[in-house]
């Protein structure tokens, strides 16, 4: 599993298309959505389930709310 922002993904997408065709789940982020270029299964059609590290990842509203939290103490100390 491969997580790439949106800029780094439109900078090397072929080199991201070939992971995603080698069976290799690559994950975009891109604010507060992400998105997953991944290899449909041939049998089936049907895509790969998210595995144990996507669900662990956390919203990006939660990283957002720790980093603004995190600036303002350490501003908060600085003045």
């Amino acid at each position: 599993m491969t997580v790439v922002s949106t800029k780094e993904f439109n900078t090397h997408q072929e080199k991201y298309f070939d992971l995603a065709k080698n069976n290799e789940q690559v994950f975009i982020q891109g604010g507060d959505c992400m998105f997953i270029v991944s290899r449909a299964n041939e049998s089936t059609g049907k895509y790969k389930e998210p595995d144990a590290d996507l669900r662990r990842a956390i919203p990006m509203e939660q990283v957002r709310d720790s980093v603004i939290a995190y600036i303002r103490k350490k501003h908060a100390k600085e003045v």
